[in-house]
């Protein structure tokens, strides 16, 4: 799996780790028990600090995401955290929400919008459209 690193985007570089891990994950791109790479290897990769990734990966360790078997390396965990259903339902709300609102606030309708999730969800999924 490749990232990709923004130095100067709105996330610091290793919350945009974090989040290219979790929707690798969120989209089967990354399966339980893959390996990923160590923090050495993604970091001369990356062209960041070794303590940039180990912070991702903690951080991730501490969500239940990944794991670290010492000797071995770090894998995705075999069973990803489950957030409580109504919890998940009134976060997924919220996020509908802000979208849909920032959305309107471009001047973009629903229609738009619906087209921007289901490139979202080809990017996450790496399905691509299949043309008739």
């Amino acid at each position: 799996m490749d990232l990709f690193i923004n130095p100067s985007g709105e996330l610091s570089i290793y919350r945009q780790i974090m989040r290219q891990i979790t929707e690798a994950i969120a989209g089967g791109v990354l399966k339980p028990g893959d390996k990923l790479d160590s923090h050495r290897d993604l970091s001369e990769q990356l062209v960041i600090a070794p303590l940039t990734v180990k912070k991702a990966y903690d951080e991730l360790e501490a969500l239940g995401y990944i794991e670290t078997q010492r000797g071995r390396g770090t894998f995705v965990c075999a069973r990803l955290p489950r957030i409580n259903p109504a919890e998940q339902e009134t976060q997924l709300r919220e996020a509908a929400r802000k979208l849909l609102s920032q959305a309107y606030l471009a001047g973009l309708n629903y229609s738009a919008v619906e087209k921007l999730l289901k490139e979202a969800d080809r990017d996450l999924t790496g399905l691509q459209k299949v043309k008739a």
